[in-house]
Order: structure tokens, then C-alpha cells, then sequence
């Protein structure tokens, strides 16, 4: 599996430290349920990994992009956190080529909650996305 060097968790043997950015759809930490798409999420879960490949942080906040009736783009704001990595199952094109012109992973989810991500991130189970979702309305 090959990622961008931003997605990488292992570099030359050693963990490396990691900041993954999950849209969910509530704020129940680890046991948060993933949201459909990414623009449209009602919280992102932010979760900071440690050089020992431990959770060192867990926090959520709500969406105030445009499409949960703020404004802006939900990438922009979650660019300002400096991400290693986003776990998504979709995303429109646009945020898609935003987080990849700056160099973060968009790895596509393969599981339900936050927990079952963060796990399959750290054991390099995640693809990357590739293509962003056909149905969003901005190209």
C-alpha cells in the first residue's frame, strides 16, 4: 500500500507521530459513528497518534461549513489543523484535490466508527482515495 509521504505512519521502521481527521456524525468519541460524506458530516473527530502508536488526543467539533449552514468549505477549516491523514468514505472533488495539493492523505474508511478506523489506519489497512464523489455539486 503507498500512500503520500503525509499518510505514512512507519519511516524508515520507527512510528511517527499522526494527526487523522474522521467526519462523524455525533460526538461520541472512539464509538462515533462515521458520517457519509465528508462536507456534510455534523462533527469532525480529530485524533492525535503518538510515536508509540497511542491515541494522545481525541476531540470533536462541529462543521460550520457551508454545508451544515455556515460558511466556507469544510476542508478549508480543516486544513488550519494541519492533518497527517483524512478518513472518509467520500468527498467531492474539490476538497479531494485540496487536502492532496497540500500533501494529506485522504484514505477511504472500511469501517463504521472512529475506533474501527484509527485501528485499521495504524495497521495500514486504509486505500487511498482517489476520486472524489460524482454526486457533489461543486466540481
Amino acid at each position: 500500500m503507498c500512500w503520500t509521504d503525509a499518510g505514512k505512519i512507519w519511516e524508515g521502521g520507527e512510528k511517527v507521530k499522526a494527526k487523522i481527521v474522521v467526519p462523524t456524525v455525533d460526538d461520541s468519541g472512539l464509538d462515533s459513528m462515521l458520517a457519509e460524506h465528508f462536507g456534510r458530516a455534523p462533527y469532525f473527530t480529530v485524533i492525535e497518534i503518538d510515536e508509540k502508536g497511542e491515541i494522545s488526543s481525541l476531540r470533536a467539533f462541529p462543521n460550520t461549513g457551508e454545508h451544515a449552514g455556515g460558511r466556507g468549505y469544510a476542508h478549508d477549516l480543516i486544513l488550519e489543523l494541519k492533518p497527517t491523514a483524512v478518513i472518509v468514505y467520500g468527498m467531492g472533488p474539490r476538497g479531494l484535490i485540496g487536502f492532496q495539493n497540500a500533501g494529506i492523505a485522504v484514505l477511504r474508511a472500511n469501517a463504521d466508527t472512529v475506533r474501527e478506523v484509527v485501528s485499521a489506519y495504524k495497521e495500514n489497512r486504509l486505500d487511498e482515495l482517489t476520486e472524489g464523489c460524482h454526486q457533489a455539486r461543486h466540481p
